[in-house]
């Protein structure tokens, strides 16, 4: 396959997007409406201040609705009156720490939220394609360097892991229960690596922890540099996921579980990330070492092996890490210098179309 995206395709499509006001699910609201696309998004109010949703005025392109995954009578009534084609599925608890604090939140939205939006995909059937984007995090880890393939076993040492295990589970239990009849609904599921990216305010996140330190003068603090993680910047799984929706809707031998990584050389450790960002914001940005030991624990090695995603979809990515980075320190700079809605968008949207211009040549930046 070529791999690339038919902007064409997406023309007037019904989009039913859940997570649409968190950091991904802003970027690719904003990018389908670029595109033509009807996009009716479905999520809990932004829960940062800044967010990106809001700095785009999102709720002026896109139809939006307030809402609970975990409540199934409210996802329920929105999807039905949204008569979607496609559903893409990113509403989700996204922070490890998090899965610490409130593992009963974590597990409720992160398993039982599949199950309440695969029961409504059930309801309307036809020729829905559904993508459900899960995390790297869902294989079982054992530490060992390997990278993880879309057949190695799941699991999860903490909760958040556990529950992307548990969100694939369920995916591969209604593919094969429900969503295996030739004239039904098409159903996959993504797994990327760590996203990066202008728009991101959420709290024990990498680059956004530093955005807030060096906007202030302070030094960008640590817990665990020695971590290694497969960094992509948000457009490069979120045009994956695009690629992978048009394959499904033309052929049901890509419903199944997908990789989408970075490239090898973009598997880099916290700090090494951390001390490029730095570099590249400029401006005497400095990294420091936390003295507090860390009280939950985190996977100290994932990759991801996405030789699958590259050969059989097409997909490539073609941003360098020290690209991924100019372009997240490029974008925040911007927006903290001029946060006007017309300036975000248009900072957001050139982003989008260079990026788009790469993947026409192929061309690694």
């Amino acid at each position: 396959m070529e791999g690339r995206v038919d902007s064409s395709f997406w023309h007037g499509k019904r989009i039913f997007l859940t997570g649409h006001t968190g950091f991904k699910g802003a970027w690719l609201a904003f990018w389908l409406n670029k595109m033509g696309a009807e996009v009716t998004g479905f999520a809990l109010a932004p829960e940062t201040e800044p967010s990106f949703y809001n700095l785009l005025q999102l709720d002026q392109l896109v139809t939006t609705v307030i809402g609970d995954i975990r409540n199934h009578g409210a996802l329920r009534e929105a999807m039905i009156a949204a008569r979607p084609e496609i559903v893409v599925h990113l509403a989700a608890q996204p922070i490890v720490s998090t899965g610490f604090g409130d593992p009963v939140g974590t597990f409720a939205t992160n398993v039982m939220g599949v199950v309440n939006l695969l029961e409504v995909c059930r309801e309307i059937g036809g020729g829905l394609a559904i993508l459900v984007i899960s995390s790297d995090k869902c294989y079982r880890n054992e530490n060992d360097g390997r990278a993880f393939r879309i057949d190695d076993p799941l699991g999860g040492h903490d909760p958040y892991s556990a529950s992307k295990a548990g969100t694939e589970i369920v995916v591969e239990s209604y593919r094969s229960s429900f969503f295996n009849d030739s004239n039904g609904p098409v159903l996959a599921s993504a797994r990327a690596g760590n996203v990066v990216g202008g728009g991101d305010w959420s709290t024990n996140r990498l680059l956004p922890d530093g955005v807030r330190a060096f906007s202030k003068g302070a030094a960008m603090v640590l817990r665990n540099p020695v971590a290694t993680r497969p960094w992509q910047h948000v457009v490069e799984p979120l045009y994956g996921y695009m690629v992978l929706i048009e394959a499904m809707v033309r052929d049901r031998g890509f419903a199944g579980p997908w990789n989408f990584g970075p490239s090898d050389g973009n598997h880099k450790s916290v700090g090494t990330l951390a001390a490029l960002f730095a570099d590249v914001w400029g401006d005497g940005a400095s990294v420091e070492i936390s003295i507090h030991e860390q009280t939950w624990k985190e996977a100290a090695v994932l990759t991801l092996d996405c030789s699958e995603t590259n050969q059989r979809l097409g997909w490539w990515p073609v941003l360098r890490t020290e690209a991924t980075v100019e372009w997240t320190a490029d974008w925040y700079k911007s927006a903290l210098n001029d946060p006007s809605v017309a300036s975000v968008r248009a900072l957001t949207l050139r982003q989008m179309e260079d990026y788009v211009a790469l993947q026409a040549v192929r061309s690694p930046l």
